[in-house]
């Protein structure tokens, strides 16, 4: 277990890509591709938080915990379809789905995980 505190890909002074404290992964992902519907914005999130993952030496399986902003609640049904196709049987997370104003107003998801290394 690593006490130290690792920043992966720090975007200037602003934010970090990531953040490893103790062998956790804390980690908020956001969806490329910004034209298509809920449904896809979540996959592309998740593809998202896959890639992520799986180079810093992790899965979706280790997910602990995640944190769902959805701007609009008639796409709860949509993104949920996403989910469900992705998530690690058996290891489904602790998950709180919140509705929320995005600051970018094509962003229809964003979502927040943390998770064990």
């Amino acid at each position: 277990m690593s006490s130290q505190i690792m920043r992966i890909e720090p975007v200037e002074h602003r934010m970090s890509e990531a953040v490893i404290y103790n062998d956790t992964i804390y980690y908020t992902s956001v969806p490329e591709n910004l034209d298509e519907d809920a449904e896809a914005q979540t996959a592309n999130a998740l593809a998202v938080i896959d890639a992520l993952l799986t180079r810093v030496g992790s899965d979706k399986s280790k997910i602990l915990d995640a944190t769902i902003f959805l701007v609009d609640k008639a796409d709860f049904a949509a993104m949920n379809r996403a989910w469900d196709a992705w998530v690690s049987p058996g290891n489904a997370p602790v998950r709180c789905t919140v509705q929320a104003g995005l600051m970018n107003p094509k962003y229809k998801v964003e979502i927040k995980i943390i998770a064990a290394r």
